[in-house]
């Protein structure tokens, strides 16, 4: 692969972590975007080849000045992995307003004012490569965790439209929708809701406990995941989304073959409304 510039948000945990870690050993510049300066600290100890910048993608107004003094100071970035994001779990009736608005800040609105602050400067150069982190979460569903599917499904589309709008200047977006994985994401990153509403329990409580007891223990690993994202940025026609691991091919799978077998049951309602 040929050297290139990768700017990662989130780079201090999880995926983000990974990539910057393969990527970087890979001998790929990379610049590491974290949230705070503790975070700062802790990725530049793990990483020391690794320079960073503070950006928290909630703080919209200053994100086109972070990218553009990385640039200034590490030159042109050539692939965007935006991956900066946490996830909500909690019944919906349960789930304050407010939480909602904190997930879609940092997984819709941050994703969103990152990227946009790279789309003129890839148009320009008519090149660049997009990695918008999504989840199997933005093709599927499960109860218990309608704000975080509701973000991902979000950047989903809007990731396609992205695609769309950038392909004739060369620049490359795709969705990446992982499975489960061995971050932390199920486990002190993710926020959760606390139980108020005893109708719900026999739904909710065993699926809580299950990904509790499977924290830590997901078939997925964040190296080979890493991997696959080097592979994908590499590629001369990357797809507009990339499952990855086998549990997301089962999921999706299953819920593709559910809506096929629904659009065929509702033809005749579906086209009776033309005309």
């Amino acid at each position: 692969m040929s050297r290139k510039t990768f700017f990662i948000t989130g780079a201090n945990s999880g995926f983000g972590f990974a990539i910057a870690a393969v990527a970087s050993s890979q001998g790929h510049k990379v610049v590491g975007a974290v949230r705070s300066e503790r975070s700062r600290a802790a990725l530049a100890e793990r990483l020391p080849a690794v320079p960073s910048v503070v950006c928290d993608v909630t703080e919209f107004d200053r994100i086109a000045d972070v990218v553009r003094q990385a640039e200034e100071d590490h030159g042109p970035v050539d692939v965007l992995i935006n991956n900066a994001g946490y996830g909500h779990e909690g019944i919906l009736e349960e789930s304050p307003l407010e939480e909602m608005r904190r997930q879609f800040d940092v997984n819709v609105f941050g994703a969103v004012a990152v990227a946009k602050a790279f789309l003129p400067r890839f148009r320009e150069r008519r090149s660049g490569r997009i990695v918008n982190v999504t989840s199997m979460g933005g093709m599927i569903t499960m109860p218990g965790i309608a704000y975080y599917c509701g973000s991902k499904f979000a950047l989903q589309g809007i990731s396609e439209v992205m695609r769309a709008e950038m392909a004739p200047f060369g620049v490359y977006v795709t969705a990446l929708c992982p499975g489960s994985f061995r971050t932390d994401w199920a486990g002190r990153s993710m926020v959760r809701t606390e139980r108020s509403i005893a109708d719900y329990d026999a739904l909710f409580d065993p699926i809580r406990q299950a990904r509790q007891a499977k924290s830590g223990k997901q078939l997925g690993d964040p190296g080979k995941l890493a991997a696959a994202v080097l592979t994908l940025v590499e590629s001369d026609n990357p797809p507009p989304q990339l499952l990855l691991g086998s549990d997301a091919l089962g999921f999706v799978s299953d819920r593709v073959e559910r809506l096929t077998h629904e659009i065929k049951a509702w033809n005749s309602v579906t086209i009776s409304t033309d005309g």
